[in-house]
């Protein structure tokens, strides 16, 4: 519990003041209610986000408001996940292993996030603890609705998560009929909303698949181990990622990982909790599985299920070289020596710590540069008559018709929902702005106007916008107040 206050406290200092909804946060929040259009949703998504941020969305547009919900949130959700293996796991290993996953910077960032990625990872970390218990300890009702429950809640945010979670869990308990079947209902529970979405918009799971796949840049064997190190230097999303590597030291730890996760399940073998953390280092390497060998991007939230899971083995590796560093073996003179080496222990995990806060204070910082990109463009709109109801295409507009009150709309693309005859047909009715961002071409069934600048950003440079009908040629009875 002091881990999880100390991570929130991090959250609301770091990552709350001056943070705007990102790209994908627009996308899940904009479906929870709120004076905001839906923005279009594409195949690979799933709709647990916003079932999550539906409580606070349907009531207030306040991000601070979200921020604060979801950080009290995550914080309490990680004491929950971790305190499943209360009675599998010492209690010194719980709380190390919670402090190491709990305070990585893609940890610390997504917290308030309206993202789906560490909601997995607490929702694996507790699916695979209820299923420990079961198999080492006896499959009670609250094993059973609790591996349920949490697998369900895994699939909803992420199907392709849930799939991979599932798998070593179901190959565990294949013996075990009762919690197998609680395993497999949770798995169609929280599929249920992704299939039936499928087969009304989609043709059925097969085709929404195909099509998730495509706008993913297709599945196969893509080696994306280097990419997810080069991420982790500040990169939340890194598409292509054919980019120098300038901190290197930011992937130390990352490096490190398999090493210490391999010496933790010796410690934990000869402690007599091999078992249970085999299941966790199993699963957690299962999750790893898509995104270090079967997609051609990365980004350092979509591992976080992994790291939540092979948090448990690193911390058994580390509470037992704290235990020889304290009482090393051998003669009594050897103390001070003993002394020194926890000492060079505790520095080490400062100087990671202290890594972690720098990353995260630099990923803040741009996150908080973007939303405010997108809130000037949207404001330039405002501005020039663009104004809700209204509908907003081009460069980046799903999440500039967010901070507009727009609707989006695309006529090509990930998020395609429109066609170009369509998009003119509705500027007859409402008004409708098309973005060009860098000083871009104009799209063919732009108006034949010269563009209006709207805003200089950081991130795409100038944006400008073809507005139907272009500004002055409204009638004065169709003008915009001050």
């Amino acid at each position: 519990m002091a881990v999880a206050a100390v991570c929130v406290a991090v959250q609301l200092a770091l990552v709350l003041p001056g943070s705007g909804l990102g790209w994908d946060e627009t996308v899940y929040v904009s479906q929870a209610g709120g004076d905001t259009p839906a923005a279009f949703f594409s195949a690979p998504r799933a709709r647990g986000t916003s079932y999550l941020v539906a409580p606070v969305a349907a009531l207030t547009s306040s991000t601070t408001a979200l921020r604060v919900y979801l950080a009290l949130l995550s914080g309490a959700a990680l004491v929950g996940a971790f305190r499943v293996w209360r009675t599998l796991l010492p209690g010194r290993v719980l709380v190390c292993a919670g402090a190491l996953f709990a305070t990585l910077w893609p940890a610390l960032f997504y917290g308030s996030m309206a993202m789906p990625n560490l909601w997995c990872a607490l929702g694996a970390l507790a699916a695979t603890g209820w299923v420990a218990r079961a198999v080492l300890r006896g499959a009670g009702r609250a094993e059973l609705l609790g591996a349920g429950a949490a697998v369900a809640v895994v699939v909803l945010m992420r199907p392709a998560d849930g799939a991979w979670l599932a798998l070593p869990l179901l190959l565990v308990t294949a013996v075990r009929p009762r919690m197998f079947a609680a395993l497999a209902a949770g798995l169609l529970a929280g599929a249920a909303p992704w299939i039936v979405e499928a087969f009304a918009h989609y043709g059925g799971p097969l085709t929404r698949l195909e099509r998730a796949g495509e706008i993913q840049g297709g599945l196969g064997w893509n080696m994306a181990v280097d990419d997810q190190a080069k991420a982790l230097e500040g990169r939340t999303l890194c598409r292509p990622c054919a980019i120098p590597w300038r901190r290197p030291g930011t992937a130390v730890w990352w490096l490190l990982l398999p090493f210490l996760a391999a010496g933790g399940a010796v410690a934990a073998r000869r402690a007599g909790r091999g078992a249970a953390i085999l299941l966790a280092t199993g699963t957690g390497l299962s999750l790893a599985v898509p995104y270090l060998f079967l997609i051609e991007y990365a980004a350092p939230r979509f591992l976080l299920p992994a790291y939540a899971l092979l948090s448990l083995p690193v911390a058994e590796c580390l509470v037992r070289l704290y235990a020889r560093a304290r009482r090393p073996a051998g003669r009594p003179g050897r103390t001070v020596a003993g002394r020194w080496r926890v000492v060079a222990l505790a520095a080490v995990l400062a100087a990671h710590l202290v890594v972690q806060l720098q990353v995260l204070s630099r990923v803040s910082a741009s996150s908080h540069s973007t939303s405010a990109d997108f809130a000037a463009v949207a404001a330039a709109l405002h501005r020039n008559g663009i104004r809700p109801p209204c509908v907003i295409s081009g460069e980046r507009a799903v999440p500039i018709a967010y901070y507009a009150g727009c609707a989006s709309r695309q006529t090509a693309g990930h998020d395609g929902s429109i066609t170009p005859a369509g998009l003119v047909d509705a500027a007859r009715r409402v008004p409708t702005a098309v973005l060009v961002a860098g000083g871009g071409p104009r799209p063919v069934y732009a108006p034949s106007v010269p563009p209006v600048f709207l805003a200089e950003t950081r991130g795409a440079g100038t944006y400008s916008g073809y507005l139907f009908p272009p500004p002055g040629s409204l009638p004065v009875q169709a003008r915009p107040g001050p």
